[in-house]
């Protein structure tokens, strides 16, 4: 009978350490909010012609970073005030540089 409590121990511990990395992506929805209009903001500078190649590669490593940077924050399963702070921070930062990438005078032909 211990064997049973132990296992059924064991499968309580195993899942709510394999569901702490998937509650933890619902702990920044305004920075996936975000991330998906500056993505959408990329492709319709892309299709109007308005972004160079090296100016899409340029914005997208940009939304790489902030990709990366949310995954190392929540990793541990909570975010932080400061942490999302930072997350802010560098969102505004990529969205005025692909603000100023597609307003610029440079057009691909």
């Amino acid at each position: 009978m211990r064997g049973f409590y132990r296992m059924i121990a064991a499968c309580t511990v195993g899942t709510a350490i394999l569901s702490a990395p998937a509650l933890a992506g619902d702990s920044t929805p305004r920075v996936d909010t975000r991330q998906e209009n500056q993505k959408e903001r990329i492709q319709q500078g892309v299709s109007s012609g308005e972004l160079t190649r090296h100016e899409t590669r340029t914005a997208i490593e940009g939304q790489r970073h902030v990709n990366r940077m949310e995954n190392r924050a929540t990793s541990d399963g909570v975010v932080t005030a400061k942490e999302r702070l930072r997350l802010e921070h560098a969102q505004d930062r990529q969205s005025g540089l692909i603000y100023g990438l597609k307003h610029n005078n440079r057009d691909r032909n």
